[in-house]
């Protein structure tokens, strides 16, 4: 129960990678802050953490798409008393089509959550972290922050390369002051996401191995932050293709992205 006395603020915490983190932060001994849309269902997962683990859940409603929602976040827990010790920066979605299928808004909203909560949450919470000389901060990028952009999902890439030189800069300015971020950047996961965005038929098309549960991706991005890995990626597959995009040309690797994903949006 390495984290008993320590509280865990995870975003996007209704489903998918954001459910597991808090189910493992749970087992090891955290008091949990989760926060969704989903109200109902943070409120069943709450009351299952509760039972299972003896841990005070607390539950906060609300849409990082809106720009007061991380003030709003930090002041009720300010009221509350309550200091973030963990930060699991995890809410996200992606925009399928290309970039002019939607509208400003519709883009706007999408870097709110995607980029701008993380980096406005992370503002609101590091200052008590260092104060107390304690902290852990997961950024969930991706794969996709890692290698060359590809059409469709056209800021999906980008906002995830972000949030790795975020995690990156942030942990060299934090060296040596209890505080430790990484970037977990998993590849194709078993969660809702695909389903959200209307890709299921699509990436079920993908190889099984391509893919890993959701499971094995937080307790090693636990563990990685645990230990001051700032970037961490999970699974073999994955490992392998950051690994030839960055050996290959960068010319050569967009190249072969461009290709890849022509044909995946194929269908083929």
């Amino acid at each position: 129960m390495i984290y008993r006395g320590k509280t865990a603020l995870i975003t996007g915490a209704s489903a998918g990678i954001g459910a597991v983190f808090a189910r493992s932060f749970a087992a090891k001994g955290a008091d949990l802050i989760l926060t969704a849309r989903r109200e109902d269902r943070l409120a069943a997962l709450a009351a299952e953490l509760k039972k299972a683990h003896g841990v005070r859940v607390s539950v906060i409603a609300a849409d990082l798409a809106e720009p007061t929602a991380p003030d709003d976040i930090a002041a009720a827990l300010k009221a509350d008393g309550v200091n973030v010790d963990v930060l699991v920066n995890n809410a996200g979605y992606g925009l399928p089509g290309a970039y002019t299928e939607s509208d400003w808004n519709v883009h706007r909203d999408f870097l709110e959550v995607m980029v701008t909560s993380y980096a406005h949450l992370t503002r609101l919470f590091l200052p008590g972290m260092l104060e107390r000389k304690y902290g852990r901060i997961i950024h969930v990028a991706s794969v996709a922050g890692l290698v060359p952009g590809s059409s469709g999902h056209t800021m999906y890439g980008a906002s995830k390369g972000f949030l790795v030189s975020f995690a990156q800069s942030l942990a060299a300015e934090c060296d040596g002051a209890g505080v430790t971020v990484s970037a977990l950047c998993p590849g194709f996961t078993y969660s809702e996401f695909h389903d959200v965005n209307d890709t299921r038929p699509l990436v079920s098309q993908l190889p099984k191995y391509m893919f890993m549960d959701a499971e094995p991706v937080v307790e090693g991005a636990i563990n990685a932050v645990e230990k001051g890995h700032v970037v961490y990626v999970p699974g073999l597959w994955n490992k392998f293709v950051v690994w030839m995009m960055k050996a290959l040309p960068r010319p050569w690797a967009a190249n072969a992205v461009r290709a890849q994903s022509a044909k995946f949006r194929r269908g083929n």
